[in-house]
């Protein structure tokens, strides 16, 4: 189903073969990363894509659901608030770093909805401006690897709410 890059022959991740066996279409890309610290990131220049269609996963921790990912732009704050009301928890927070690997499998920089939600179920929740923007960019669980498809198709797949999670 993938559409691949001409300039590159990657080999497919775990979730580009999840979205294969589930015949969701989607793009292999490849941003430039660097090291920060013991946190590998993505670099600024993003190849002349638009950040706002590239997302970030965020894991984050409510009181009365548990783990729970917020997805928003990278060019964006989510509003912890806005997260917690719409996902039934009164307060939620970021998953400390040390714990994060344990809690979803992914390093900083990797987490990408479709193999936490793969793994483990969590419910996962993505910012209004994905459906208005249909194709965007999501880790495909390694760093500095992404998948270019459909929001809603995501959202179908991982089973994701919809919500206004940006901090205005």
């Amino acid at each position: 189903m993938s559409k691949k890059n001409k300039k590159s022959k990657l080999k497919k991740t775990q979730v580009e073969q999840i979205l294969d066996k589930n015949k969701v279409a989607y793009e292999q890309f490849e941003f430039p990363t660097h090291q920060d610290g013991d946190v590998r990131s993505l670099t600024v220049d993003h190849s002349g894509i638009d950040e706002h269609i590239i997302y970030k996963t965020l894991v984050l921790s409510g009181n009365t659901t548990g783990p729970l990912v917020g997805v928003i732009p990278i060019d964006t704050h989510l509003d912890e608030k806005k997260l917690a009301k719409v996902s039934g928890n009164k307060k939620v927070n970021m998953v400390p770093l040390k714990n994060l690997l344990k809690t979803t499998g992914y390093v900083h920089g990797a987490n990408t909805p479709v193999g936490i939600y793969e793994k483990f179920q969590y419910p996962i929740f993505i910012d209004n401006v994905a459906k208005e923007q249909g194709e965007i960019y999501v880790s495909s669980g390694k760093i500095g690897r992404s998948v270019k498809l459909n929001a809603e198709d995501l959202a179908n797949l991982v089973h994701a709410t919809f919500a206004d999670l940006e901090q205005k």
